[in-house]
This record gives C-alpha cells, sequence and structure tokens, in this order.
C-alpha cells in the first residue's frame, strides 16, 4: 500500500512573495493542503497568505488548533488533527501542511509531527525551511540580528518578567516573540534594563496594518498577535 508525503511548508511571515520556490512547486504538486486555523476565526491565515500560490485542484482541508493553554484541549485537538493528517496520506495522497514562519520554530506543525509519531507508524515526511518573523522584521528596519562573535536569542513573549531579564543576561541580542500578551510588561523589563533605547517593536511585518515603533513607548499596550521586539545589546 503506497503511502502519501506529508510536506511541512514554511509560508514566511505575511508576504506570498516570501515563500520559498521549493514551497510553491511543492504546493503545486500536492494532492491535499492542510491549514491550520482558530476554530474562533471562520478563515486560515495561512491560507490567505499563500492563497497566490494555490493550484485549482488540491483540496483544501483546515485543521482547527484551538489557542489555549488547557492541556486537555490541546492534546484532544492536536490528536483530531493527526488523525485527519494520516487519513489523508494512508489514501495514497500527498499532503502540504502550511505553516507560518518556520515549521520549526513556535510551529503547530511540531505538534502535529509528535502527535503523528504517537499514535502510529511515522508517515513520510518533507520540510521546507521558511523565513521567520523575525529575519523579515530585522530585513524590515535594517537591522543586523547578529555580527562577529554576537549571540542571538530567541524568547517567547509569555515568559514572567524575571526570566525575561535572566535570559536577555545570556546573550548579546535577543528576539522577543509572541509580544502580544505581557508587552507592558516586557517593555517595563526592557526600560529598567536599559536596553529600550536599542529595541524595536514591529507587528504584522508584511500585512496590512504593518507597523514599526522605534521607541517602544509608542507601541499600543494591546498589540496584535504577530507582534515582535527586536533587542540589540551592543549598538556600536
Amino acid at each position: 500500500m503506497k503511502h502519501g508525503t506529508l510536506y511541512g511548508l514554511g509560508i514566511g511571515p505575511g508576504d506570498p512573495e516570501l515563500l520559498t520556490l521549493k514551497a510553491v512547486r511543492l504546493l503545486n504538486r500536492v494532492d491535499v493542503i492542510l491549514g491550520a486555523a482558530s476554530p474562533k476565526n471562520d478563515a486560515s491565515r495561512a491560507l490567505e497568505i499563500a492563497a497566490p500560490h494555490l493550484p485549482t485542484t488540491a483540496e483544501i482541508l483546515r485543521l482547527d488548533f484551538p489557542m489555549t493553554r488547557d492541556r486537555a484541549v490541546q492534546q484532544a485537538a492536536w490528536r483530531a488533527n493527526a488523525e485527519k493528517t494520516r487519513a489523508v496520506l494512508d489514501s495514497g495522497r500527498d499532503a502540504a501542511f502550511l505553516t507560518l514562519g518556520d515549521p520549526l520554530t513556535y510551529s503547530t506543525f511540531g505538534y502535529l509531527l509528535r502527535t503523528l509519531a504517537e499514535t502510529g507508524p511515522m508517515p513520510p515526511v518533507e520540510i521546507v525551511p521558511g523565513i521567520t518573523s523575525y529575519q523579515a522584521a530585522a530585513a524590515r528596519v535594517a537591522q543586523p540580528l547578529v555580527e562577529a562573535e554576537e549571540s542571538l536569542l530567541v524568547i517567547p513573549g509569555v515568559c514572567s518578567a524575571e526570566k525575561l531579564e535572566k535570559l536577555l543576561a545570556c546573550a548579546d541580542n535577543a528576539v522577543i516573540l509572541k509580544a502580544y500578551r505581557n508587552l507592558p510588561e516586557i517593555r517595563e523589563t526592557l526600560s529598567r534594563l536599559d536596553l529600550a533605547g536599542s529595541s524595536v517593536f514591529v507587528s504584522r511585518v508584511g500585512l496590512p496594518g504593518e507597523l514599526v515603533h522605534e521607541n517602544l513607548d509608542d507601541a499600543p499596550d494591546d498589540p496584535h498577535y504577530f507582534s515582535l521586539i527586536l533587542v540589540r545589546k551592543r549598538t556600536t
């Protein structure tokens, strides 16, 4: 029995032109396209970004991933989506899972891979890396992420102020992703560490409503989910 291949395609942070040539090529040869979405929304952001490249012949299958910290709800969703994905592959069809940014960087695709491995034989998988939001943000403001012997730390914005301070002490430069939830606290921590002046807030990079604030005080207290902060500890 022939099984289909699962392709994890990174489609970038928002600009449809930031998909790789390989991702576009695979999109046009798979049988099913899997689009992650929140059950609270009718649309899938991933499908919207990839829309200019989607073939008319492929089946579109939406996979709902609830945005919750309830572990039981998360696991039930991951298992249900893994079962839907496996059913497609078991039928011999190839499928492409669209993931914002990169498939292995804070991505739902990582959860899908893990659940597939836990619930049965692992299907053939090929992963195509994508441009992350912080790479696009750095390009947008023309700011190097790292130079020479500098290090870069990627930090989730949902961590506590105490943990954020400890992490920032370990790196030359940092990216704070998902800065939407605790922005006032993050801003206060950066100010206390004398890093606010060398930090840039970027929201919805490459999408309608993009915001760039080099003064963190100008950033909204309740920003969009697609918000991040570039922190550069060395300015010279």
